[in-house]
């Protein structure tokens, strides 16, 4: 099964989102480089699922803020309201040198700049800027968004000061689960605080946090923890940390070439009863996520986690909550992640990301 396929499942299974990275020159790890190709074929593909970026580098020498005022606005066309743009500096030093930036701190104040100006190239017709890091003549920036005011906008964060950060701009966060379940907890309280004196960038709050986790759900628990230990997460851990070189980097990960050895049967047992890993059945995982959203004060309402994907993918731990401020009509209704025929109850949805490599470890080919 491939990535499309993937993705096609997840729609008809009523996952909420689908996460599509974007990297360069990161071998071995991830090769999906022009994303924006992706989406754009995933949204003639499926119906329902949320289609959203993981993040697009809005970095001008990576990519202009124009041409990512204009896909994100063709996105949401092509979607019809389903795309959600998550915005980012890029994976690290490798990856930003790349384009001939000095390092990950230069990407920075380029961020502060660039990510102020798409509200407005999206809400006026004559559109003109004088920056330090890109400058635009007046022009009208083409197409405008299908979904009023403009699609969510969502920031990648690694660390307290930037969820609160994100927070305040009034943007969701796309976070990494670096520490078990229970750990996470501080970064999402960070979060919900300073979610409530947010002065929105984007014309209205966009109040949710997704942190991504591995899952491995399938009929038979017993074999689900067989791939967990088996599928290469040691080497993919190791990938992780040779690129992403702004991650901390935990005692015990070796420096590239050298890599993490997989798992043992008795390791995947400790990831899952410590919050690292969603493994086991569909009953199992089930109960998991309600142990988890137990230690989340943060989020209220009730799981949708019950899906007949049987897929390796991430879930997300987020909660959608209404707000009085600045929110769109279409967020509204957009809000807990309901769907067509699905009850407006659910604060906790299901996703899964794509990196660019094979995802196929952990699928299910029972019918």
């Amino acid at each position: 099964m491939n990535d499309v396929a993937l993705a096609k499942e997840a729609d008809r299974s009523g996952f909420k989102y689908v996460w599509v990275s974007e990297h360069h020159f990161l071998d071995e790890y991830s090769h999906l480089s022009a994303s924006e190709t992706f989406l754009a074929y995933l949204a003639g593909q499926t119906e329902r699922i949320h289609l959203g970026s993981a993040i697009w580098n809005i970095s001008p020498p990576v990519n202009h803020p124009v041409r990512v005022a204009e896909r994100v606005a063709m996105m949401d066309h092509l979607s019809q309201g389903r795309f959600e743009f998550g915005m980012g500096r890029g994976a690290g030093s490798h990856e930003v040198t790349g384009f001939m930036i000095s390092g990950n701190d230069a990407t920075k104040p380029m961020f502060e700049e660039v990510v102020r100006e798409f509200p407005k190239m999206w809400r006026q017709t004559d559109y003109s800027f004088d920056g330090e890091y890109f400058k635009v003549p007046t022009r009208n920036v083409l197409p405008k968004p299908w979904k009023k005011p403009h699609p969510p906008m969502w920031q990648a964060a690694g660390n307290p000061p930037t969820y609160e950060k994100a927070a305040r701009s009034g943007f969701g966060v796309i976070g990494f689960n670096f520490s078990a379940a229970p750990a996470m907890t501080p970064l999402i309280e960070t979060y919900k605080k300073a979610i409530g004196e947010a002065e929105p960038i984007g014309d209205f709050v966009n109040d949710n946090v997704m942190i991504t986790n591995s899952v491995i759900c399938m009929a038979d628990g017993r074999k689900a923890r067989e791939v967990a230990a088996a599928m290469g997460s040691g080497r993919l851990q190791s990938l992780v940390f040779r690129y992403h070189d702004t991650f901390p980097k935990p005692q015990g990960v070796p420096d590239w070439p050298q890599t993490l050895p997989d798992p043992t049967l008795e390791q995947v047992e400790k990831r899952i009863k410590d919050g690292y890993l969603l493994c086991g059945d569909p009953d199992e995982v089930y109960e998991q996520v309600k142990k988890r959203r137990s230690s989340r004060s943060a989020c209220s309402g009730s799981t949708c986690c019950r899906s007949s994907t049987r897929t390796r993918c991430t879930a997300r731990r987020g909660c959608a909550t209404r707000r009085r401020s600045k929110r769109s009509d279409a967020q509204r209704e957009d809000d807990c992640g309901a769907h067509e025929g699905q009850p407006q109850r659910y604060a906790d949805h299901l996703l899964f990301g794509i990196e660019g490599r094979r995802l196929n470890a952990g699928i299910d080919e029972q019918p």
